[in-house]
C-alpha cells in the first residue's frame, strides 16, 4: 500500500537566497506489497482446491465456477493494481479487487447457507476473504486521503 512522508528540500533562488519547501512524498511499502501479493495468490490457490473438492452436483458446479472466477481474480487484479501508472488508476483497479473480494464472500456465504459444502470447511476461507476486504477498503480510503465511508 502507499504511505506518505513529509520531506523538506533545500533550494537556491536566482539571487543566491536559499529557502526550503516541504512537500509530501508518496512511496510504496514493498514488503507489505509483496506480502499482500503472496496472500492473495495463496487465497486463489485455496479457491482452486475448494473447487476441486466440491460435490459433483449441478448447484455445486454452478456456484463453484462463480467462486473460482471471482476468487482467483482477486490476486490477478491486485497484481494489476500494483502496476498502476497513477494514483487514480491504482484506486480504480483496487476498487475492482474490492468488488471481486466482496463477490467471492457472497458466493462463499451462499454456499454455506445452501448447505452445499460443510460450513466448517468454508470458515477459514470466509474469514480470509473478509480480512482481505477490510485491507482493500482501508487501502482505498488511505489512498484517497480520507477515513470516512465512501
Amino acid at each position: 500500500m502507499q504511505s506518505a512522508e513529509l520531506k523538506t528540500e533545500q533550494f537556491r533562488c536566482e539571487h543566491c537566497h536559499s529557502f526550503s519547501r516541504t512537500r509530501e512524498v508518496r512511496f510504496v511499502d514493498v514488503r507489505s506489497d509483496v506480502d499482500l501479493r503472496r496472500r492473495t495468490k495463496n487465497f486463489a490457490v485455496r479457491i482452486v482446491k475448494l473447487y476441486r473438492s466440491l460435490p459433483k452436483t449441478e448447484e455445486a458446479r454452478i456456484l463453484g465456477k462463480q467462486i473460482l472466477r471471482s476468487g482467483t481474480s482477486i490476486a490477478a487484479n491486485y497484481r494489476a493494481a500494483c502496476r498502476a501508472r497513477s494514483r487514480v488508476e491504482f484506486i480504480a483497479k483496487l476498487g475492482i479487487v474490492l468488488e471481486e473480494s466482496d463477490e467471492t464472500a457472497f458466493w462463499l456465504e451462499l454456499m454455506q447457507d445452501a448447505a452445499i459444502f460443510p460450513e466448517a470447511k468454508l470458515r477459514d476461507l470466509v474469514q480470509e476473504v473478509n480480512e482481505l476486504i477490510a485491507i482493500f477498503v482501508a487501502s482505498i480510503r488511505t489512498t484517497k486521503g480520507f477515513t470516512s465511508a465512501f
